[in-house]
Formats: C-alpha cells, sequence, structure tokens
C-alpha cells in the first residue's frame, strides 16, 4: 500500500561514478543492486549515497556529474554495496517495517516477493503513512486523554461519538512513557461536550489539536477544557446507558 514500486537499480559491475550520477538524475539516495533472473530481478545489494562518498577521496564530489576526478576511482558498486540488505514483503504491517527500520537505524528497506524485488519502503513512506492516519479535510479535533482504566476504547469512543453526534476518522491506542493513552481524531461541532464527558468520566485528557477546514492550529494549554467536578459515584453509568 505504502511501497515504491518504481525502484532504481543498477548492476554490480557499474561504476561508482556512474552510480553517484545515476542517483543525481533520477534524485534519489539509494540504488538496488540487482542481476535479472528468469522470474524477475534478484536482490544482491544495496548502495547508498554515503557508500558512495565514502568510494571516494575527500577533495572529490561524485555528485558533481561534471566535476573533476569524478571518474578517477576504478571502485565498482559491487564493491561499496551492502551485500544480502535487511527486507520486509509486501505483506508485512508497515507498522513492523518501521519498527525494523528504527531498530537497526536504516532509512529503507527492499521489498521482496519470494526472493523477488517488487520495490522499496522507506523513511519517507512510512511518513507519508503516519500522515495519512491523522488528515482531515474536516473541522474536528485530534484528543489525547489517558486510557489506564484499560477499558475497551472502540466502544467508549463509539458510545461517545454518537451521543455528541461527532465522526471518529482515526483511533489508535499507544504507550506514552508508560503511561497508556488514546490517540482520536474526530470531526464535528461536539468536541467540547465530549471533551467534559471524557473528564468526568475519568479519563483526563492529555492533549487537544484543533482543526479547521484543510489547515491546523494547536490550542494554547489553557484552551483546553477544565476538569469538571467529579461526578457521583452511581452517575458513571451515564457514560453506558441501558438505551
Amino acid at each position: 500500500m505504502w511501497m515504491s514500486r518504481e525502484v532504481v537499480t543498477v548492476g554490480p559491475e557499474m561504476s561508482a561514478a556512474e552510480a553517484a550520477k545515476l542517483m543525481t538524475q533520477k534524485r534519489v539516495r539509494r540504488l538496488m543492486v540487482v542481476e535479472t533472473w528468469a522470474n524477475g530481478l534478484r536482490l544482491l545489494g544495496i548502495i547508498s549515497a554515503k557508500d558512495v562518498i565514502h568510494a571516494f577521496p575527500p577533495h572529490v564530489n561524485p555528485f558533481a556529474i561534471e566535476g573533476p576526478d569524478a571518474r578517477l576511482t576504478p571502485t565498482t558498486v559491487a564493491q561499496i554495496m551492502t551485500s544480502h540488505p535487511r527486507a520486509t514483503t509486501p505483506d508485512t504491517p508497515i507498522e513492523d517495517a518501521a519498527a525494523l527500520m528504527c531498530e537497526h537505524k536504516i532509512g529503507a528497506l527492499p521489498v521482496l516477493r519470494d526472493q523477488t524485488l517488487v520495490g522499496i519502503i522507506t523513511e519517507s513512506d512510512i511518513f507519508r503513512a503516519f500522515v495519512s492516519l491523522f488528515s482531515a479535510d474536516k473541522a474536528g479535533a485530534r484528543i489525547t486523554f489517558d486510557a489506564t482504566q484499560g477499558e475497551d476504547v472502540f466502544e467508549l469512543m463509539g458510545k461517545l461519538s454518537k451521543r455528541h453526534h461527532l465522526k471518529v476518522t482515526s483511533l489508535i491506542w499507544t504507550q506514552n512513557h508508560e503511561l497508556p493513552v488514546c490517540v482520536v481524531r474526530v470531526v464535528g461541532g461536539g468536541v467540547d461536550r465530549m471533551l467534559g464527558e471524557l473528564w468526568s468520566s475519568g479519563h483526563p485528557v492529555v492533549n487537544v489539536i484543533r482543526f479547521a477546514e484543510k489547515a491546523s492550529t494547536a490550542l494554547p494549554l489553557q484552551s483546553i477544557p477544565p476538569r469538571p467536578t467529579p461526578p457521583k459515584p452511581d452517575s458513571s453509568s451515564e457514560l453506558y446507558p441501558s438505551t
């Protein structure tokens, strides 16, 4: 869903200078090193802009296509590539790919299907996916609230959004400094009423960001509705009415 299918590939015999020129022309920072098999492209390695730079003397800029001394090195792609790089598959959850990139401090993963190269997922693709989770064209808010009570936050937000005529566009449960929180994006005009009910039900609101049509501005801290007077013990049932 998020990988780039148009991958720039080279053969292992290409010179480092030619690889640098290709990176500049295609405006990419990585090249997939492949060999052609009967069923497709077989990945041999990956070469990055940093690999290319280290193949040249310090005074040479290999990415200046017409620069002096750019072709004086006999180094080939095969000599400087990372062989057998970490990779992923088309059906891997994007969060798993992101975790793998974060763990090993790498900016991209080749995508393989049955050992055949079919794409690449980069940190830019991860950013695009992340943005899509929270972006919306309609006015609303992104609300982060305490979820330590351990209830089903999907059921909770379903009831609240229906009662206050809001539409939930995204919902994520996560950990923030070991504190379980729910991050929910809603659109509609009943945000303030829903915030008040969240507070009164024992779910402190950590953060609120308001969004206008196709624009966003973060509210100052004092604009978050203050916590109301705690409800009476028997009023908690109002959060889950029987009808």
